[in-house]
């Protein structure tokens, strides 16, 4: 499973690398010093928060606003929260900022990408598509 760097997760999930850490330090999210000495998130745990994020926001109230807030323009980085996958198709949910993305494609072709809760990728949006890449 992956892990993610303060840094990185902070930004995927739209708060600063100290309120992330405050929030580490407070108990609300896991983490842990990784091989590179560096505290690090796990991918999971990462999905979960990024997840109340954007039901609840920071403070944990529903903020039905929040989506209105932010443009969400042709490419967005965010975390995969879930992969559901048969034979043939996917759906992967994705957290965004405030914005959840779900996009359906070939179950071959998340399995290639390597998508699963916690891992960090790109939601492309043109029109009524949602292509997902890896960053």
């Amino acid at each position: 499973m992956p892990t993610h760097r303060i840094s990185e997760a902070a930004a995927v999930v739209g708060v600063s690398d100290d309120t992330l850490r405050r929030w580490v330090d407070a108990g609300r999210v896991p983490a842990a010093v990784g091989a590179s000495g560096r505290t690090e998130i796990d991918g999971e745990d990462l999905a979960v928060l990024a997840k109340e994020l954007a039901e609840q926001g920071a403070d944990g109230r529903l903020v039905a606003h929040r989506a209105h807030a932010v443009s969400a323009r042709n490419r967005m980085r965010g975390v995969v929260t879930r992969v559901v996958a048969d034979t043939v198709m996917a759906q992967v949910e994705m957290v965004c900022g405030p914005y959840r993305i779900v996009s359906l494609m070939s179950a071959e072709a998340a399995h290639e990408l390597g998508l699963a809760p916690g891992v960090i990728a790109i939601a492309s949006v043109k029109s009524t598509n949602v292509v997902v890449e890896l960053p």
